[in-house]
């Protein structure tokens, strides 16, 4: 079984990849918002992917793993896939911390660079990079692949930062980057309700053919920019430049 977190694609885009064909996935998104937190598991391993948000865990996945309940009459093999556009920060630790909370540490941790969606300071504009950067993912997924096959145990991850530096990043994602007020919406909105249909938890609602952020804080995964037909929905200054993406593989 494979929880997956996925707003532009991505990391469900891994788990598609790695998973056995008879192998279960889990929207880690869908999970919550219909209070799916117990699982029986029977398939003998269990995946958790998940992009990496200011050096740790998005807030949704942690609320996940906090309340994840598994049963099963055999350990499985428990493995974490972060994928991240410039360090995987903390949040391999940070969530495995949730995990030894349950007694089930990860028995592996690995990363897989893909395209950054943090737009406020990544350039996705250029389709050429955006490429290249896919491509040489799915080289890495192609190991990934065979190293959870082989049931590899220990870490295997790249540029990581330690906790500490994990903490101060969930502290700013928090109390700032979470902040819905950074995001606003442009004339060229159509109201057609897809921010709002897709938000993982339910922060959008449509007033007057218009997107209102009626939280004060959300995952701020950018889906609602990045998937926005006229590309409408912006965070701060910077995104109307950077473009949007979704992972060209799947459909999120």
């Amino acid at each position: 079984m494979i929880f997956y977190f996925s707003a532009t694609g991505n990391s469900k885009y891994v788990a598609s990849r790695i998973r056995q064909s008879d192998e279960v996935m889990v929207s880690i998104a869908d999970a919550v918002k219909y209070g799916n937190y117990s699982y029986t598991i029977e398939d003998g391993r269990i995946g958790v992917v998940s992009p990496t948000y200011d050096w740790t865990l998005p807030s949704i996945v942690h609320e996940f793993l906090k309340k994840l309940e598994l049963t099963f009459s055999k350990r499985p093999y428990i493995y974490y896939v972060g994928t991240y556009g410039t360090t995987t920060g903390a949040a391999a630790v940070m969530a495995d911390k949730l995990m030894k909370a349950k007694g089930m540490s990860f028995d592996a941790m690995f990363d897989v660079k893909m395209p950054d969606t943090w737009t406020p300071i990544f350039d996705l504009s250029d389709p050429a990079h955006v490429e290249a950067i896919n491509k040489n993912a799915e080289r890495e997924i192609d190991e990934l692949k065979n190293q959870i096959h082989q049931q590899i145990r220990g870490k295997h991850m790249g540029l990581t930062t330690p906790l500490f530096t994990g903490m101060i990043g969930k502290m700013l994602y928090d109390s700032g980057t979470r902040k819905t007020s950074n995001l606003s919406v442009g004339e060229s909105c159509i109201g057609c309700g897809l921010c709002a249909k897709k938000c993982p938890v339910e922060a959008i609602e449509m007033q007057g053919k218009k997107p209102v952020w009626v939280k004060d804080r959300c995952v701020m995964c950018l889906g609602c920019l990045h998937r926005c037909p006229k590309f409408a929905i912006q965070y701060g200054k910077k995104t109307a430049l950077h473009g949007q993406y979704v992972n060209p593989n799947v459909k999120v």
